[in-house]
């Protein structure tokens, strides 16, 4: 037999187990891995998207929480586990396009280790702080900041995820500096702000919504184009006076490369039912998120172009890869 004909044979093998495999996915209970304390975005949008597979793939998915380095020591796990279906993520934007950019050493290669499967969630960022900040408007926090270069401390859940980097634009945009405090995740980060521990931070709505309603936290702008529903009489940062200033996050299930692409294929189906559901749509939309459901082929287009962004914005911040 030739080297050719060995390949194809090879490849049609291939092929036909990994249909085999499909068939019978899943037997067992699924990991859905969320790189993140409980209680953050990443944790909740994970909880919701696996109660709904484990009823409609008939096996239990369990949430596991795998935390620090920015997301990077739960990828590393999902990176290196088996590609058969039972090892997920739901990841963030900064661990699949920024992270490569922000550490020296790197667990994983964001671009060849994983399969993306479906962008669950993105929503805009909010400028944050607490009451005691003297700043009433995002203009007077821009004044106060300059200043007093870098006495203002602003926290992030971590080094490369999305609070970071919606920071470091900020500060770009704004021409200010400010002491980032990198956390293991969002919800201490909120803790030590609520604490007055640090100054503000730039995050996700459904972290500091709650605590915005009950007169805890003041918000001073929102980093989309046009106002919240949830906020109206919030302005963007554009109206604060800070232009050019644009930041959102997402949330997307992704698996280990080489995951076959029937069960690639069957995940999607699940997760894009899942998130049409009004349901779904009406709970999360209270916390300022907005569900998508896009396709594998659509989800990695996302990927490729946001990480080209990030990188543009984290060389123009100049921050440097620790």
């Amino acid at each position: 037999m030739t080297s050719t004909l060995r390949a194809v044979a090879l490849a049609i093998l291939l092929s036909l187990s990994a249909t085999a495999q499909a068939q019978t996915y899943p037997d067992r209970p699924i990991r859905l891995i969320a790189p993140f304390p409980a209680g953050g975005l990443a944790d909740v949008l994970a909880r919701a998207v696996g109660d709904e597979l484990s009823r409609s793939l008939g096996q239990p998915v369990i949430v596991e929480n795998r935390t620090g380095a920015g997301g990077n020591i739960g990828a590393e796990a999902v990176a290196r586990s088996a590609p058969d279906g039972y090892t997920l993520m739901m990841s963030s934007a900064g661990i699949l396009t920024a992270n490569q950019f922000l550490y020296a050493s790197m667990p994983f290669d964001p671009e060849k280790d994983f399969a993306p499967v479906s962008n669950v969630a993105d929503m805009p960022m909010m400028v944050v702080v607490n009451p005691k900040v003297e700043a009433k408007t995002l203009a007077e926090l821009v004044a106060l900041a300059r200043a007093n270069p870098n006495k203002l401390n602003f926290g992030s859940p971590g080094i490369g995820t999305t609070g970071h980097l919606g920071l470091a634009m900020f500060m770009h945009a704004a021409g200010i500096k400010l002491t980032h405090v990198p956390y293991r995740g969002a919800a201490p980060a909120i803790t030590d702000l609520l604490a007055g521990q640090i100054d503000g931070v730039v995050d996700n709505p459904p972290t500091v919504l709650p605590h915005i309603e009950s007169g805890k936290l003041r918000p001073l702008a929102v980093t989309a184009k046009t106002r919240m529903a949830l906020l109206p009489d919030l302005p963007t940062a554009a109206q604060g006076g800070v232009a050019n200033y644009e930041a959102s996050s997402w949330f997307g299930v992704v698996a280990p490369a080489g995951t076959p692409q029937p069960i690639i294929d069957r995940l999607y189906k699940d997760i894009a039912a899942a998130l049409r559901q009004p349901a779904l749509h009406e709970r999360f939309a209270k916390s300022g998120a907005r569900l998508i459901g896009n396709t594998p082929a659509e989800f990695t287009q996302q990927i490729r172009q946001d990480r080209q962004t990030w990188g543009e914005i984290i060389r123009a911040a100049d921050i440097k890869p620790q």
